[in-house]
């Protein structure tokens, strides 16, 4: 058993090392083009700029450009707020628009080929449409992990312990558990007396 819980460490302990050797022949790496560029009168930051393709570059703009506007995490509004979980869920939930677009394009023709003249409504007729086993499997994990998040969020107040709340902030409550311990001794009959009404 000790063998093991040995052979256990040293790999891990040697998993480690590896990472982190190789975290510094990257640093090394880096600094050394660094220098040689500098030696060459050279930009280093033109230089790598060139080892990524336009559409790369244009991707990273975008996310980019996204992190930014998601930056701002003050409460505006309820529309506001439920615009901001919206985009969260399509970024979690990743919806196949181009399946769904063509599915409405052929709901939109089917009605006119019965119809005959275009309807009113671009929308799927209700209860015609059977999603995938894998959009049904991606809503089930969104919501599994919803629920997950709420579950850890929630978490026991220190204070139902406690009884009485005297305290306004987590400061104000040591300093009193602090005046507690030397002075109860003496306050409690007269706390108990204030409580039962009975005090002069």
């Amino acid at each position: 058993m000790e063998s093991l819980q040995s052979e256990a460490t040293k790999q891990k302990f040697n998993a480690r090392e590896s990472a982190r050797l190789a975290r510094q022949m990257k640093l090394a790496e880096t600094l050394r083009e660094k220098a040689d560029a500098e030696e060459r009168g050279e930009d280093v930051d033109r230089l790598k700029n060139w080892e990524w393709t336009i559409e790369e570059n244009d991707e990273w703009e975008k996310k980019q450009a996204r992190k930014r506007r998601r930056a701002d995490f003050e409460f505006h509004d309820d529309a506001h707020a439920a615009r901001r979980r919206y985009k969260k869920d399509l970024d979690v939930l990743k919806p196949d628009l181009r399946a769904y677009d063509q599915l409405k394009e052929e709901a939109t023709n089917s009605l006119i080929s019965l119809a005959g003249e275009p309807s009113a409504s671009n929308t799927l007729i209700y209860g015609d449409h059977k999603p995938s086993e894998e959009a049904i499997d991606r809503v089930v994990g969104k919501v599994t992990n919803d629920i997950e998040k709420k579950y850890k969020f929630h978490r026991k107040r220190t204070n139902e312990i406690e009884g009485d709340i005297t305290y306004i902030n987590e400061q104000n409550r040591v300093f009193n558990k602090k005046i507690a311990r030397y002075y109860d001794k003496y306050t409690t009959e007269i706390r108990d007396s204030f409580e039962r009404g009975t005090a002069l």
